[in-house]
């Protein structure tokens, strides 16, 4: 019973690396901020407050 719970144990403790390419990360975060800046750009004008408006 002990064995079979340490080769358990044992066999649980496996780690997985992913490792992405600098390069593709890079393009991609270039990517979301552009399209970010762009709904920015894209986005009404809030408009302002009247005085009579709790803020």
């Amino acid at each position: 019973m002990l064995a079979a719970l340490l080769a358990l144990t044992a066999a649980s403790c496996v780690t997985i690396n992913i490792y992405f390419p600098a390069a593709a990360a890079e393009k991609a975060a270039d990517r979301i901020i552009g399209e970010v800046w762009q709904l920015r750009e894209n986005a009404p004008a809030a408009a302002p407050a009247s005085e009579g408006e709790a803020q």
